[in-house]
């Protein structure tokens, strides 16, 4: 079971803490929105099958990143699943989707001379889904509530 936690990116909360209810998980969770974050936390759509959604467009390397949130009360989880929508190129045909937990590093690089009059590649975009889904597992994980991945919510 270990294994499976670990490729879903279930995590367990300190067994010494007191889970809180489920509009406390859900306020804190939408109390994550704010100017200095790059995704925005909302009540989901019915479409959606959810019950919150954190949302993150990176248009810089055309990525848009979405965590669909189902809370659970009576186990004290929320379950969750990270969806993937990445299109690099002008085309529909390039466009890929996934989904499951997978964090991914987005990187640009460019060619520049640095003062030693050398050219090198430098780095000068960078972004990685866990400044989204870091700050969502530990809302839960400090409600006392489980974070757990799914493949289907």
């Amino acid at each position: 079971m270990i294994l499976f936690d670990k490729l879903t990116g279930t995590k367990y909360p300190d067994s010494r803490v007191a889970p809180r209810s489920a509009e406390e998980v859900r306020a804190a969770l939408l109390a994550l929105n704010g100017p200095d974050v790059p995704y925005r936390v909302r009540n989901a759509l019915p479409a959606e099958k959810a019950d919150l959604v954190a949302e993150c467009g990176i248009r810089r390397v055309g990525v848009t990143l979405k965590t669909r949130m189902r809370l659970i009360p009576e186990k004290h989880e929320v379950r969750f699943l990270d969806e993937r929508w990445e299109n690099r190129s002008s085309g529909p045909a390039n466009a890929q989707y996934g989904r499951g937990h997978a964090p991914t590093v987005y990187r640009q690089w460019e060619t520049r001379q640095v003062p030693d009059g050398r050219r090198r590649k430098v780095e000068t975009f960078r972004f990685d889904t866990r400044e989204m889904t870091d700050p969502l597992r530990n809302v839960v994980l400090g409600a006392g509530w489980t974070w757990r991945g799914v493949f289907k919510l």
